[in-house]
């Protein structure tokens, strides 16, 4: 087999609250790179608080890239997020620098560098339909039906995550095929300009991970999440949206939780629980699409940053 002569990267995966961005920046800062941001929430203008998106501050010290690329309100997937990453990464290692591909979002990492299957178009009504069915009966039941229908694809969707869920049950309602056939059918398999050295940072212990989500919650609702959120209700695109709790951005984890709290569907304390609860059910799912990646390394943010680091120099040439 020939040697993989392709510029290097490194991934950086993770899920929420265990430190990736502070660990891009030193890596960035000490490696001459640059991050590409892989998660779906900090695509969208406006949700700066509730998503941890860099602050000024830390995108002064490093270039980032695929932040702040839609409104709220304007569709995204990720067939564009792996179009947008591949020139990003390109025009970064163009420039001589080092991408840091930084986030925990799977999806994304898997069509940027798997490349996904080609699937049918959204369709508003079937998504609007759904919907409505998961407010009358609740997730579960709708998991339960895609356990039926497509049993590989409930295997692998979490009943929590009802994002894959509506997709899973969409594509079936469109087509009659289960989305596992479509996926298993073959992937546009773009190759990755580059040999990538996938890291996850992860808490040993679960409880740490859920002190860090906690005390990350509570730091955002100190900075002004709620105002946050009120001003993008206040905005006339989301405030007269038809659809506007099926949104992807307002159903990110917090943003959904926010916008029951000031629709009066809960109270400050539910919102909190419901807030840090949901965001503990988020790291689950990525911890468990984490684990199904083989060639990965894993460290842990309290106490293995020197061997992270040696890692990474291993990886890269010697100057």
């Amino acid at each position: 087999m020939p040697a993989d002569t392709r510029p290097l990267a490194i991934a950086l995966m993770g899920p929420t609250a265990a430190g990736k961005t502070a660990t891009a920046l030193a890596l960035a800062e000490r490696h001459d790179g640059e991050i590409v941001s892989v998660d779906s929430a900090l695509v969208y203008r406006r949700l700066d608080i509730g998503s941890a998106k860099p602050s000024d501050d830390e995108q002064a010290r490093v270039r980032h890239h695929l932040l702040d690329l839609r409104e709220p309100w304007q569709p995204y997937s990720a067939a564009d997020f792996a179009a947008d990453a591949h020139s990003a990464v390109k025009d970064v290692l163009a420039r001589g620098k080092l991408p840091i591909l930084a986030g925990g979002t799977g999806l994304y990492f898997q069509a940027l560098l798997r490349g996904l299957a080609p699937m049918p178009e959204a369709s508003p009504e079937i998504r609007a339909a759904i919907s409505a069915r998961a407010a009358r009966e609740g997730w579960a039941a709708l998991h339960a039906e895609l356990a039926a229908v497509d049993p590989l694809a409930a295997a692998r969707i979490h009943a929590t995550d009802p994002q894959r869920i509506q997709r899973a049950l969409e594509i079936w309602q469109l087509t009659g095929k289960p989305i596992s056939v479509w996926q298993a059918e073959g992937r546009r398999q773009a190759r990755f300009p580059a040999k990538v050295l996938k890291l996850v940072l992860a808490p040993a212990e679960r409880s740490v991970l859920h002190q860090r989500i906690e005390a990350r919650f509570d730091a955002m609702l100190a900075a002004g999440f709620l105002d946050e959120v009120r001003a993008l209700r206040a905005l006339p695109a989301l405030a007269e949206h038809p659809a506007v709790r099926d949104l992807p951005a307002i159903r990110a984890v917090g943003y959904r939780q926010a916008w029951d709290y000031l629709d009066g569907a809960t109270d400050a304390a539910t919102f909190r629980n419901q807030g840090i609860f949901a965001t503990r059910q988020l790291a689950k799912r990525q911890l468990t699409w984490l684990r199904s990646q083989y060639d990965a390394l894993w460290f842990d943010p309290q106490y293995q940053h020197r061997k992270l680091n040696a890692a990474v120099a291993a990886f890269l040439p010697r100057s």
